[in-house]
């Protein structure tokens, strides 16, 4: 099976786009890692790429998937034949969200009137 040509558009830290990172390792596929944040030019690329600012955006074959999670990277993979499925769990969470977009992130506050 010849391996998928990859460049995907990644947040360093993002949930989402270390679930993309983990689908990756878990099917030992190399690809092109593109740091959005630290490098403009690279966002602004995916933005002109998928025509929407969200991210994360994968590139599987010159067909773009935009904003995806691993979850649904992994779905279009094994859809296309481009993987065989394998028993191997991802070494991360696959569908998470980034630390801040997370409501479990920070505890809430109540104020209570009397």
């Amino acid at each position: 099976m010849n391996k998928p040509k990859i460049v995907a558009y990644l947040k360093p830290s993002c949930g989402w786009s270390q679930g993309v990172r983990a689908v990756m390792r878990k099917y030992d596929l190399s690809f092109e890692d593109r740091d959005i944040i630290n490098d403009p030019p690279q966002r602004q690329e995916m933005i002109e790429r998928s025509g929407q600012m969200l991210s994360p955006c994968v590139v599987v074959n010159d067909h773009m998937l935009a904003d995806v999670s691993g979850d649904e990277v992994e779905a279009y993979l094994l859809a296309n034949n481009l993987v065989t499925a394998t028993e191997r769990a991802a070494d991360a969470p696959t569908n998470a969200p980034c630390a801040h977009e997370n409501p479990g992130a920070a505890p809430m506050q109540f104020q209570f009137r009397r």
